[in-house]
């Protein structure tokens, strides 16, 4: 059996912030309320998603990096982690704030949780007006200045906010401190982990176990980072019909595509695995004699024995190109 690009079958996460978003605009199909997150591609134990299209339907990710290896992975991948997929991609929707959080490095996470640690970034699809997004602090502090304000219930007067938009990037290695704000629509990518210290939860008390939410405050003074950045927006160009670089970090690599027609990509001197990720529009990502459809809200894995892929869109469409 011969591999082919991969689509599958998105996990639902009840959050007590999340909203119906995924299903509005991405017509997810979640039930229930407060859908917070849709787990598009994971190898995270336990919440691992399996193939929904073709021969390979109903098998897991991780059956699947057993199975190929390195022709799955790309060699390189395959020699550093495993069968461990690296990458964890999510939609997010945010109808109330999430916690203020920070997230361990890979130290860190291996020495608590037995984990991966937790680098990760973010591109807005959608935000309401004058959303924000809470990243970073907004002046230099350390720890006993940062823990008299969390002692004294104001550490919001010490965070920083930016208001955001769609088609923003923003960049949160571990140790910076951040939450997604109402109204906003996010992919995220990131490292394979589920490890997140609350820092702060406005008070909330979950509706469905009738308490507040625990937070981490002592293990997240370890890691937090306490410089402060003059931009934390990313910058990129907005080029058509080719990439364009957004971020790149030592976990994974980003680019954004803005497609008008169609564009031909040669993957041979990419020894990984490689991620779309539609962002707006519909594209019909072709291989061979063979058209894999994917619109907005949905993500498609090409295994890295398939170096040769033709991207057409059926109107303008924009993809995040995502490899390690």
């Amino acid at each position: 059996m011969n591999l082919y690009p991969l689509k599958f079958t998105p996990i639902s996460k009840y959050r007590l912030w999340g909203g119906n978003k995924l299903n509005t605009f991405f017509n997810k199909g979640f039930t229930g309320d407060n859908n917070g997150e849709s787990w598009e591609i994971s190898d995270v134990k336990g919440d691992e998603t399996k193939v929904a299209n073709g021969e390979f339907s109903g098998k897991t990710l991780k059956e699947l990096s057993k199975q190929f290896k390195g022709k799955l992975l790309g060699n390189n991948v395959y020699e550093t982690f495993g069968t461990e997929f690296p990458l964890l991609i999510k939609f997010i929707d945010a109808k109330t704030p999430l916690s203020i959080q920070v997230h361990p490095h890979d130290h860190i996470a291996k020495e608590r949780h037995n984990s991966f640690g937790k680098n990760e970034m973010w591109y807005i699809m959608d935000a309401d007006d004058n959303a924000e997004i809470i990243v970073g602090f907004n002046k230099q502090l350390d720890k006993k200045t940062y823990s008299e304000y969390l002692e004294n219930n104001n550490v919001l007067e010490v965070l920083n906010s930016v208001k955001t938009k769609a088609g923003d990037a923003f960049n949160i290695p571990t140790g910076r401190v951040h939450a997604i704000g109402a109204g906003v629509l996010l992919a995220e990518i990131q490292q394979t982990s589920d490890i997140t210290y609350r820092i702060y939860d406005y008070d909330r008390v979950d509706k469905t176990t009738g308490e507040k939410r625990e937070l981490h405050n002592d293990l997240a003074l370890d890691v937090l980072d306490f410089e402060v950045q003059d931009d934390y927006i990313t910058t990129y160009e907005k080029l058509l019909n080719t990439f364009n670089k957004l971020i790149y970090t030592p976990y994974f690599k980003s680019n954004v595509l803005f497609l008008t027609k169609t564009l031909n990509k040669d993957y041979k001197a990419i020894d990984s695995f490689i991620i779309y990720i539609c962002t707006k529009g519909n594209v019909e990502v072709a291989v061979a004699d063979e058209k894999y459809s994917i619109t907005q809200g949905e993500t498609i894995l090409i295994p890295a024995c398939i170096n040769k892929v033709t991207l057409i869109p059926n109107k303008d469409s924009e993809l995040l190109e995502v490899y390690y």
